[in-house]
């Protein structure tokens, strides 16, 4: 696998070395999440452990990249009373601050364009690969020109604008595309434009078996959604974003935290069929596991076993 990944929040460098246990797993690549707030990050960037977070990974050869909920900054919500045609009409037909924006709005797409701009000079990823996502599982726009467009579509018409703007400060941007919750099924009225890659993120689906056994359409998240945007965006640049080191949601976002019920047997099936349909980047959030998980349950050996999964799978007509 090209991207061998985990996506970790601040608080999760409680466990000072993460750094150094991503590099002897063989991991290549870091992503710092915050579920609401670009800010929070780029305080804790700019701070004493975020400078020594940044040092280490370039020390080790590290990517470092930054996955983020981010259109409540994108598109400030104190902007509604001045100007609500920005925001999303709900279905009673009232615009409506709570959540993502109104992509029909050419004023809405060019400041959230801009702020994507001043955010990402500072969380500038090292790969080249933005991730600024809409609002975590939230409802998008409704208004007469919006309604006949899937969320995935209006989704889609924020990111094309979006990689727009990041390739006047980066030639080699690429934006991620998050299929996730409502926006899982493939857009149908909106085409991706170049550098608007897939991350594919499905949440709703069952670990404690392989993902090849829960293609029926009537499975939560099933396969078959992952094929269908593989129609759409193309394989080679596409990053699964699964959840198997993820302690807060087997959690429930809660803690403290459960023991992460790891099953090696369904990573290794997994990995083989999403590298069978093309697939070469992959990363899972590994949320919760710090200081206070290691010492309630002892040392996240899986992470090592994570890795060697990861860096073990070829093609079947050769290395990866």
């Amino acid at each position: 696998m090209v991207t061998r990944g985990v996506v970790l929040v601040p608080e999760d460098l409680t466990l000072g070395d993460w750094p150094e246990r991503a590099a002897r797993a063989g991991l290549t690549t870091i992503g710092i999440h915050h579920p609401t707030s670009p800010r929070a990050v780029v305080d804790w960037i700019q701070a004493d452990a975020g400078r020594r977070f940044l040092e280490a990974c370039k020390r080790l050869g590290l990517e470092v990249e930054y996955e983020l909920h981010a259109m409540g900054e994108l598109l400030p919500r104190s902007l509604f009373d001045r100007s609500p045609e920005f925001f999303r009409m709900d279905a009673s037909g009232r615009r409506n601050p709570d959540s993502n924006c109104c992509p029909s709005s050419p004023e809405a797409l060019e400041l959230i364009a801009g702020n994507a701009v001043a955010i990402s000079r500072t969380l500038k990823p090292t790969t080249g690969r933005y991730f600024l996502w809409g609002d975590d599982g939230l409802p998008w726009c409704a208004c007469p020109t919006c309604r006949e467009l899937s969320p995935s579509d209006q989704a889609l018409l924020v990111e094309n604008r979006v990689i727009r703007a990041l390739r006047e400060i980066d030639a080699r941007a690429a934006l991620a595309h998050l299929a996730y919750t409502d926006t899982l099924p493939p857009p149908k009225s909106v085409k991706p434009e170049p550098g608007v890659f897939l991350e594919y993120a499905p949440i709703r689906r069952r670990y404690d078996a392989p993902y090849a056994e829960q293609a029926d359409p009537s499975q939560p998240d099933g396969l078959h959604l992952l094929d269908a945007n593989l129609q759409v965006f193309p394989a080679e640049t596409a990053q699964v974003l699964e959840y198997w080191l993820d302690v807060s949601l087997f959690s429930k976002w809660k803690r403290p935290a459960v023991k992460l019920p790891w099953r090696r047997d369904v990573l290794e099936a997994d990995v083989a069929t999403y590298g069978s349909r093309g697939i070469r980047h992959v990363t899972s959030f590994a949320v919760y596991v710090d200081a206070e998980y290691r010492r309630r349950y002892g040392e996240p050996e899986f992470l090592d076993e994570y890795g060697a999964v990861l860096a073990a799978y070829r093609k079947p007509d050769g290395p990866d």
